[in-house]
């Protein structure tokens, strides 16, 4: 990988963050964000303020966890985003403490598939026991919840999605917390109906067969 390709993704990954701050999924320093890179992964470092964040606030990390591009210290959940990047379809990893998705994990063990945009992240989505932030039981608890989906809710924490390119990872982030908001207004009124894995079977193959939310001419 070049310098110059360094700098994009290092500039990709602050401008990911200033929108992720400016969607309100991201408040002061409360998250991070990376993007699989040759050798190892683009990270946030610590400390950064979403809304404010340049280039030089993300630093590349090496295999063996080295700093090897930037100046600064990785985010303390850089074994948390190593552990998401077991799956090589992963191209990017999104941490925040979304407020909806908090929420739920106050509530719940998990979120229902309550509706079929959800099938996209995998959709039942777990609510990962707590564990301290940045610790190794955190990292394990979160790769394993996300071998099977592109979402996993940290309990009393946040969230964490991955996708095939920032742009999924970041599109995910916030279809996940829509998702938690519909959940939480339908559970304050009763509760929560369910699609059958028989529905979500027949979306899967009816977005299939349309080539659903793709560009495609007449």
């Amino acid at each position: 990988m070049t310098a110059a390709t360094v700098g994009d993704v290092r500039e990709a990954v602050a401008s990911a963050c200033r929108s992720l701050a400016a969607q309100g999924l991201v408040k002061g320093t409360a998250g991070n964000v990376s993007v699989r890179v040759e050798g190892g992964i683009a990270i946030t470092a610590t400390g950064v303020v979403f809304a404010e964040a340049v280039a030089d606030d993300v630093v590349v990390v090496d295999a063996d966890r080295r700093v090897v591009t930037g100046a600064l210290a990785p985010s303390s959940e850089l074994d948390l985003h190593r552990a998401a990047y077991t799956d090589d379809a992963v191209g990017a990893v999104v941490h925040t403490h979304a407020p909806a998705a908090v929420a739920v994990s106050l509530v719940s063990d998990r979120l229902p598939c309550v509706h079929y945009q959800q099938i996209a992240l995998g959709g039942e989505i777990e609510v990962v026991p707590f564990s301290v932030f940045g610790s190794a039981e955190l990292a394990a608890d979160t790769g394993a919840a996300l071998a099977g989906a592109n979402a996993a809710i940290l309990a009393h924490h946040g969230a964490v999605t991955t996708g095939g390119d920032l742009a999924d990872a970041v599109a995910n982030t916030a279809v996940l917390e829509w998702a938690c908001d519909i959940y939480l207004r339908a559970r304050a009124a009763g509760d929560p109906a369910e699609l059958t894995p028989e529905q979500q079977a027949a979306v899967i193959a009816a977005a299939v067969a349309t080539g659903y939310g793709q560009k495609h001419e007449v």
